[in-house]
């Protein structure tokens, strides 16, 4: 359990108690980042559920996106501000731009593609809550929190730390095949899942590989400006992939 402990200590605002750990630790605990993800996303599917009958399908929809910014503390939200503005202010001088990430102060650039963000995913969320509560129909917003943290995951492994020290340095030395690999468990589970309860298999590959392309192109335009990603790419990417899951669920023919 204690990996599982360490990455809802990462992930989450839940009161966790870790206590000290080593330097290796933080690693072991992305097999467990997509398991985190699967709690996120039954929670706010539960609150879907509880709340659509009778708030209808906006309120509902607020009720999500503010679920989620409450269980997380509004960290990745916080990624999608702070690189937002390092792309829009930092002129692709990598020193300015891991300034600006690391500067607590917000931006317009910052505060544009927050409040896209949140407004993209307020719109996917209503639109979802209008059509029904069978999983069938809201399958996004149980899949989504898992598979953008797996994509997390990826990228930890496959890209260096853009910093020469900190906790995100810890993740991406001691981060093994074996971490993605066993991340990967619970996101095979959960397709099979959603596919057995009639998730839409075409829409639902495309959540999937387009939510991957975009976690990948993002990952490889921060690692050509800075050297490496941050903590912040890893959050704005959790939101973004999100964001583009939810949308691509409510396609329609």
């Amino acid at each position: 359990m204690r990996p599982l402990a360490l990455a809802l200590s990462f992930l989450t605002r839940l009161p966790v108690r870790t206590g000290e750990f080593g330097e290796h630790e933080p690693a072991t605990s992305l097999s467990c980042f997509p398991v985190v993800g699967a709690l996120i996303g039954s929670v706010l599917w539960l609150v879907q559920l509880a709340l659509a009958p009778h708030l209808g399908a906006w309120l509902t929809a607020l009720a999500l996106v503010a679920s989620s910014a409450l269980i997380t503390g509004a960290l990745h939200l916080d990624g999608v501000a702070d690189l937002a503005d390092a792309l829009g202010g930092g002129r692709g001088d990598r020193s300015r731009m891991l300034d600006i990430m690391r500067d607590p102060r917000i931006g317009a650039h910052g505060a544009t593609g927050l409040l896209l963000v949140l407004a993209g995913k307020l719109l996917a969320s209503a639109e979802l809550t209008a059509r029904g509560a069978t999983v069938a129909i809201t399958w996004p917003i149980l899949l989504a929190p898992l598979w953008a943290r797996f994509l997390c995951v990826v990228a930890i492994k496959a890209f260096p730390y853009a910093r020469p020290s900190g906790l995100g340095l810890s993740f991406h030395v001691h981060a093994k095949r074996r971490h993605v690999l066993f991340a990967a468990l619970p996101c095979l589970a959960a397709i099979a899942l959603l596919l057995n309860e009639n998730a839409p298999p075409i829409l639902l590959g495309s959540a999937l590989s387009c939510s991957a392309v975009l976690a990948l192109l993002l990952a490889l335009r921060v690692h050509r400006l800075l050297g490496g990603i941050t903590g912040d790419v890893h959050g704005a990417s959790i939101e973004l992939c999100e964001l583009l899951v939810l949308v691509t669920g409510c396609w329609v023919n």
